[in-house]
């Protein structure tokens, strides 16, 4: 079977937003290879017995995505851009709710791609410090905060950033080093208090 072109999905992403039933049968196998790729780069760092699989995250996030609000999506970046997004809040969920589980539960830290390694030299961030710091991020800096969301865990370009978001490259290169350093600062613990 051929690859399907970004055209083919973004009409079928078209037709869902419009509540075609078929429509959300034609797109889950033309996008389900890259979801299982972006929920499997946020797994590939855990520990092997984790309790959620990236099929179930998957499969829950395509849910939440075609079964939920109506969607106006503009193009497939923009609907992998919300997919990114919406596995971060599962996992954060799922976190939090294995934290409340263990008295003083456990952290669970993911490596964060395009980020440099923060100033106490950990590689791996809590993903519940993640979700709550992408959120003081979206209060203040919305834009940023979907920057960051699109650039480093859907894996978009800046070019497709820009596209999502209807402004320049520069504009999205420009709020995505804000973003990183606001980002670093807010994990490393050095943000102000």
């Amino acid at each position: 079977m051929d690859a399907p072109s970004p055209d083919d999905v973004t009409r079928i992403l078209a037709q869902a937003a419009c509540g075609e039933k078929s429509a959300a049968a034609k797109l889950l196998p033309l996008v389900y290879d890259n979801l299982r790729a972006l929920a499997g780069s946020y797994f590939a760092n855990e520990r092997g017995d984790h309790t959620l699989q990236p099929t179930a995250v998957v499969h829950e996030a395509y849910v939440k995505l075609i079964e939920g609000e109506r969607a106006d999506w503009k193009d497939r970046a923009h609907f992998f851009a919300v997919a990114a997004s919406a596995m971060r809040q599962i996992l954060a969920d799922h976190a939090r709710q294995k934290r409340a589980a263990k008295r003083g539960g456990g952290q669970h830290r993911v490596t964060l791609l395009g980020l440099e390694t923060p100033a106490n030299g950990e590689s791996q961030i809590d993903l519940i410090a993640l979700d709550e710091a992408l959120a003081k991020l979206a209060d203040a800096y919305p834009e940023q905060a979907r920057i960051i969301e699109m650039r480093f865990l859907a894996g978009l370009s800046v070019e497709e950033a820009a596209h999502v978001l209807g402004v320049s490259e520069s504009t999205v290169e420009r709020k995505w080093r804000m973003a990183r350093a606001w980002l670093r600062r807010e994990l490393s613990g050095d943000a102000p208090v």
